[in-house]
């Protein structure tokens, strides 16, 4: 096989970086869900679901650091960050009664805007684009987006 091309290698790393967030969402979810806890979450994702073989094709590989550091943060900061996410809301639809893969999504985007140097703005476009995948044709991605933007102004203002 060929080695790969600085620009293959920043791509990869792009992708296993967008799959781990797109996990760290499911694994969220499971944990709600299921009522497991995230050590045991994590350890069938990193053990079973990253690079398996579905009918759709492979599950790309993930980025196993941020995975981890996206459940850690959120699991750390969930009540920091659902608050965060009751602020951006209107009054009539507070958290709780959202959909629970939006309630995953903005947990573990809250756990990357409030514990890493990861910019906000980043962190916007990567969720975002992890809500078109889980919801390919609906507006959620939009307001996915703006509740991101409302959550990373108060979480860190200094970045806008």
């Amino acid at each position: 096989m060929d080695p790969l091309t600085p620009d293959e290698k920043r791509l990869l790393k792009r992708r296993m970086k967008s799959a781990a967030r797109l996990h760290a969402v499911q694994a969220l979810f499971q944990m709600e869900a299921m009522g497991q806890t995230v050590d045991r979450v994590r350890a069938e994702f990193e053990n079973h679901r990253f690079g398996m073989v579905t009918e759709e094709g492979e599950v790309s590989e993930a980025n196993v650091d941020l995975f981890r550091s996206l459940l850690e943060s959120a699991v750390a900061h969930q009540s920091r960050i659902d608050k965060l996410t009751d602020r951006a809301l209107v009054a009539k639809w507070p958290l709780g009664r959202i959909d629970p893969t939006l309630r995953a999504l903005f947990r573990a985007a809250g756990g990357e805007m409030v514990d890493s140097a990861t910019p906000p703005r980043v962190v916007i476009n990567e969720f975002v684009e992890v809500a078109r995948a889980f919801f390919p044709e609906g507006k959620e991605a939009g307001f996915v987006n703006a509740v991101l933007d409302h959550m990373a102004r108060e979480a860190k203002p200094d970045a806008f």
